[in-house]
């Protein structure tokens, strides 16, 4: 009976000790197989690209304003109306300027009634010169007179002109035709126009057609040219691309805090509507495409094998256009040496090397957390 129970208790720890031994082995055998993460090498698309940012302006945009100071009467225009050339926008309260006028008018009267007095003196002066009744000095004077007497009527007429233009910008009209997007006044509101002229309306000329301002960094300048393709998104329509061209590149630099950029605007067009003034764009520049092409992971290109020599890195990284791949090979990394093109930031262009399609390249290393979980349940049993 004790011989009975042996045999039952060394079948058991054989069962249980091969048990674990076959456990323990297939759990290294799947760490060891799971070590590397890998990458199929494919062909594609790439678009090399440079962001930036900009704000979305009307190409043509007036700031309508007022020239004469006044209290507003009248307003007949609104945001968003649609208002043609000549149309009245608004109209300021005329009784100071008209009072202005009529006493221009007055003295313009006064001016041409004290020149015909003094021409009618000038006339009876000559003819009693002729008799020599009076001295020359006395001629030079009336002719004085007369001149001084003509010169204050072109004054006068002068002034009339000035007053009469200023009861005419009382009244503010557009000076293109387009859509009021912006009214800064109120009926009732003074507005002071003797330092600067201040602003009423702005009115853009056609939203059909809109541009983008663009700051670029010096360091991407010399990449863009005229008529380069831009595609953009708005935070409005995160969904939706505009596209658009590049119309011009500005010369004059802009300077904060030792950081250089230029401005660079860009055509869209808008025939929906669905851009709006201000909006901000977050643009992407085509700088370069290239279609149906050997293109690798960049995760690859920076993976670098634990056990790799010290230099190989450096001397790899000094050669230009050079970089090295590792290939899975009989669960080992192997290194291959490649000739890399451009980039979109996820994926690079192989030009050149012993790489092909369907190749596995390596992009990471996995932890092996199987082994050590297999030893912590060994020491359970």
């Amino acid at each position: 009976m004790r011989t009975l129970n042996t045999r039952k208790t060394l079948l058991v720890i054989i069962v249980i000790a091969a048990a674990a031994a076959f456990w323990y082995s297939g759990g290294k055998k799947e760490a060891k197989a799971s070590q590397y993460k890998t990458r199929t090498i494919e062909r594609g698309d790439i678009i090399q690209t440079i962001s930036a940012n900009g704000t979305l302006t009307p190409v043509i945009l007036v700031n309508v304003g007022t020239q004469v100071s006044g209290t507003v009467a009248k307003l007949h225009a609104d945001y968003n109306d649609h208002v043609e050339i000549n149309q009245v926008l608004a109209e300021l309260d005329p009784a100071l300027l008209r009072a202005q006028l009529q006493q221009s008018k007055a003295n313009l009267f006064s001016a041409q009634t004290a020149a015909k007095i003094a021409e009618s003196k000038l006339k009876r002066q000559r003819l009693l010169r002729e008799k020599d009744f009076i001295s020359p000095e006395a001629l030079e004077i009336a002719e004085q007179e007369a001149e001084a007497a003509r010169a204050q009527v072109v004054v006068s007429k002068a002034q009339v002109d000035r007053d009469q233009a200023n009861l005419n910008y009382s009244v503010i009209r557009s000076p293109i035709s387009g859509v009021v997007i912006a009214r800064d006044v109120d009926i009732g509101q003074t507005v002071a126009a003797n330092f600067q002229t201040p602003t009423l309306f702005q009115i853009a000329q056609d939203l059909r057609q809109m541009q983008v301002n663009i700051s670029v960094a010096e360091a991407d300048i010399g990449q863009l040219h005229i008529d380069q393709l831009i595609n953009f998104t708005v935070d409005a329509f995160q969904q939706r691309k505009f596209a658009g061209k590049v119309k011009q590149i500005r010369l004059n630099p802009t300077i904060q805090e030792n950081v250089v950029t230029y401005n660079v605007v860009a055509m869209v067009d808008n025939d929906d509507g669905a851009l709006l003034p201000g909006m901000t764009a977050n643009i992407n520049f085509i700088v370069m495409q290239k279609n149906d092409i050997l293109r690798v992971s960049n995760a690859a290109l920076r993976y670098q094998p634990k056990d790799a020599e010290p230099g190989e890195s450096a001397k790899t990284a000094r050669a230009p256009n050079q970089a090295t791949l590792y290939l899975l090979s009989q669960d080992r990394p192997e290194s291959v040496h490649v000739t890399t093109g451009i980039t979109d930031g996820n994926y690079t262009e192989i030009t050149g090397g012993e790489i092909k399609p369907g190749d596995k390249v390596i992009i990471s290393e996995v932890a092996d957390k199987k082994e050590s979980d297999s030893k912590f349940k060994l020491r359970v049993f």
